[in-house]
């Protein structure tokens, strides 16, 4: 079942007698600036959905970007139409990050910048339906793998006394309780962000979030050319990853360089923890 399915079943109570909307989106962007001049740029799950809106964005800001995942064959046809750099890399196998960001570094010609975007969601239906195997995953690609990945970074960097910028992809469930492991390690990020952010400041090197709310992709099930209502937002519908790109260039530029330890949440306010909800 996709997460859409899920939601629509889970939620039905909710919208019961409720007419379906035709909802599309309107979104503003920032126009081309060169914001992200001398950024060079590694992206895991480069391939598809946030990833490939933000390798977009950074290279239409000036950056330079290799974009990394599984699929081979997707990473080239993203590579050849963004005009960008691409790496295979699994990064719930630890064993070769080492070397991926030695290749990424010499490709990039000193990369100075580390997007760790790649997850999954298995969306288990209940507490019961998580497995071993689920769980493993979920943590290994989602919390573990960008932990050490961005060990290796930070390695990188500090060997040569040089500033550089972390963004992490998180999620709004990480501001809220959960019962599968998706939640679980979307929480540890938003916490390792803040520790990071604590311990490396005074190297130069600042850690941010974006944590989205729904948005469209394949993980989802949301078609970003489809419907897009979600009545459970305030707006009514899913978010589409250009805009989540938009507040991700920000975070990477120099113009937030104030800014570090910070999981800007992107749902319209939806997991705030109102008093009188």
């Amino acid at each position: 079942m996709s997460l859409k399915q899920y939601l629509k079943r889970g939620f039905q109570f909710i919208f019961k007698g409720v007419p379906k909307k035709e909802i599309k989106a309107e979104i503003s962007y920032s126009q081309p600036n060169n914001r992200l001049k001398n950024k060079k740029i590694i992206i895991t799950g480069g391939g598809r959905g946030l990833g490939k809106a933000m390798a977009q964005k950074f290279i239409s800001e000036g950056a330079e970007v290799l974009i990394a995942g599984r699929n081979e064959e997707t990473l080239r046809n993203v590579s050849n139409e963004l005009k960008c750099k691409y790496l295979v890399l699994d990064v719930a196998k630890t064993e070769t990050f080492k070397d991926f960001i030695n290749k990424a570094d010499e490709m990039l010609d000193g990369v100075n910048c580390l997007v760790n975007n790649a997850g999954i969601s298995l969306h288990e239906k209940t507490f019961f339906d998580v497995t071993p195997e689920t769980f493993d995953a979920q943590i290994n690609t989602n919390f573990k793998g960008v932990f050490f990945l961005t060990q290796e970074f930070i390695t990188l960097v500090k060997n040569r006394n040089e500033k550089a910028t972390i963004l992490f992809t998180s999620s709004e469930t990480g501001d809220t309780m959960d019962f599968r492991p998706y939640g679980f390690t979307k929480a540890a990020v938003n916490s390792m962000v803040q520790g990071l952010a604590y311990l490396f400041a005074k190297d130069g090197i600042r850690i941010n979030a974006v944590a989205p709310g729904i948005t469209a992709s394949d993980m989802t099930g949301y078609s970003q050319d489809g419907n897009l209502y979600l009545g459970i937002n305030a707006t009514e519908r899913v978010y589409l990853p250009a805009e989540v790109a938009e507040t991700a260039c920000f975070l990477l530029s120099d113009i937030s360089g104030c800014i570090s330890g910070q999981i800007i949440v992107c749902n319209n306010a939806r997991t705030i923890n109102a008093r009188w909800k």
